[in-house]
C-alpha cells in the first residue's frame, strides 16, 4: 500500500508522506512549456496534457501523491455552464446566479460527457503504478456556489451569504445542484482509477459556524456520501478552524488543516483523524533554514494525530522556486 493511503487509513507508514496542492504545474517551467498555447481549462481537457501536467511534479519532487490537474470550474465547464478563467482574476461568470429564475436556469444544467476526465485519469494511473497514489478532487458546493452568484472571486462574499438568507429555497436547490455535479465529478475520478479524492472548500471559512452547519455542511456531507467506501476522502478548507469539527463531520477519513492552525490545536480538535498539512506557503521564499525549522515543527505537532499527510497549508505559490520543494520532499521523507 501507498504511504498516503497507510496515513489515510490511520496508521503511521514507515516514511511520512508528502504532496503539496497546486504541485500539477504552477511552478514548474515544464509546465509553462506544456501549457504553451493553452488556456487552463482547454489544458484541463486535452487528457494526454491534462495528464503529463499531473504526472511532472511527482518526477521532479518524488512526492507520495499525483493530485489530477483539473480546476474546481470544470464540472461547471462540463455541464455546459458560461465560465472563463481569466489571468490575474480567476474564475469568472458572465452571468451570475442571483435570483430564483437564475437558480432554476443553472440547475438544468447536467455533464453528460467525461470522457476526457476518464482518459487522463487512466493516462495517470498507468505511468504511476502501486506505490504511488493519484487523488482526484472537486470543490466543495459553497464554493462552487460563491462564485456562481459572486460572479468572480471575492474576499467577503457578500451577495452569496446574502442570498442564504433572502432565498433559503433557491439557496439549498443551488447547492444541492453543485453538491451532484461535484460528486458526478468525484465518481468519474474513482471509477477511472483515482485512489483518493479531496473537497476543496475554499471559502468556507468567509461563513460563521451557523451559517455553515446550517446552510452549507449538508450538501459538503452529500458530495462525501456520495463516494464512502470507496475511496479515502479529505476534507480542506481555507481559515476553517471555527469549522473543524463541523467539517469532520461531513464525513472523512482526513481532514485538510490550513497554515493558520497549529497542526496539534487540530488533533485536540478532531481527535482520532488523520491530518493533512499545513506548511506555511510563504516560507518556500523564505530561505532554507526558515523553512527547515518551520517544516520540523509542523511535523511534531503532526506526532498528535493518528497520522499525518505532510502538505502546505495552502497551494504552491507559482513564483516557488521549484528546487526548494525538492529539498523539502527530501527533508520531510527523512524526519
Amino acid at each position: 500500500m501507498s504511504s498516503l493511503l497507510t496515513a489515510l487509513s490511520g496508521h503511521r507508514p514507515e516514511r511520512l508522506p508528502v504532496w503539496f496542492m497546486r504541485q500539477a504545474g504552477r511552478s514548474l517551467p515544464e509546465y509553462k512549456q506544456a501549457r504553451e498555447g493553452t488556456t487552463i481549462l482547454e489544458a484541463c481537457l486535452k487528457p494526454e496534457l491534462a495528464a503529463e501536467i499531473t504526472l511532472q511534479p511527482v518526477r521532479r519532487h518524488n512526492v507520495d501523491a499525483a493530485i489530477f490537474f483539473s480546476d474546481i470550474m470544470t464540472p461547471l465547464v462540463l455541464a455546459g455552464v458560461d465560465v472563463d478563467i481569466k489571468p490575474g482574476i480567476g474564475p469568472v461568470i458572465d452571468h451570475p446566479v442571483r435570483t430564483a429564475a437564475d437558480v432554476e436556469r443553472i440547475v438544468s444544467h447536467r455533464i453528460d460527457d467525461a470522457s476526457a476526465i476518464t482518459e487522463a485519469v487512466r493516462l495517470v494511473v498507468g505511468e504511476l503504478g502501486d506505490d504511488t497514489a493519484l487523488i482526484g478532487f472537486a470543490g466543495a458546493p459553497f464554493t462552487l456556489a460563491a462564485y456562481l452568484v459572486e460572479g468572480r472571486g471575492s474576499r467577503d462574499h457578500l451577495q452569496a451569504r446574502a442570498m442564504m438568507h433572502a432565498d433559503p429555497q433557491s439557496w439549498h436547490k443551488l447547492l444541492d445542484w453543485a453538491a451532484d455535479l461535484s460528486a458526478q465529478f468525484l465518481g468519474v475520478q474513482i471509477d477511472a482509477g483515482a485512489r483518493a479524492v479531496q473537497l476543496f472548500d475554499s471559502w468556507a471559512g468567509a461563513l460563521s459556524r451557523a451559517d455553515y452547519v446550517d446552510r452549507v455542511q449538508p450538501h459538503s456531507a452529500k458530495v462525501l456520501a456520495a463516494v464512502e467506501g470507496r475511496v479515502p476522502r479529505i476534507h480542506f478548507g481555507v481559515g476553517t478552524r471555527h469549522l473543524l469539527t463541523d467539517m469532520a463531520e461531513a464525513g472523512v477519513e482526513a481532514l485538510g488543516v490550513d497554515y493558520r492552525t497549529p497542526l496539534d490545536e487540530a488533533a485536540r480538535l478532531v481527535p482520532g483523524l488523520p491530518l493533512q498539512g499545513n506548511i506555511d506557503p510563504a516560507l518556500l521564499a523564505a530561505g532554507w533554514d526558515a523553512l527547515e525549522a518551520h517544516a520540523r515543527d509542523v511535523v511534531e505537532r503532526g506526532r498528535q494525530a493518528p497520522a499525518h499527510v505532510v502538505n502546505l497549508g495552502h497551494g504552491v505559490p507559482p513564483t516557488t522556486d521549484p528546487q526548494v520543494l525538492t529539498d523539502l520532499v527530501a527533508l520531510i521523507h527523512e524526519l
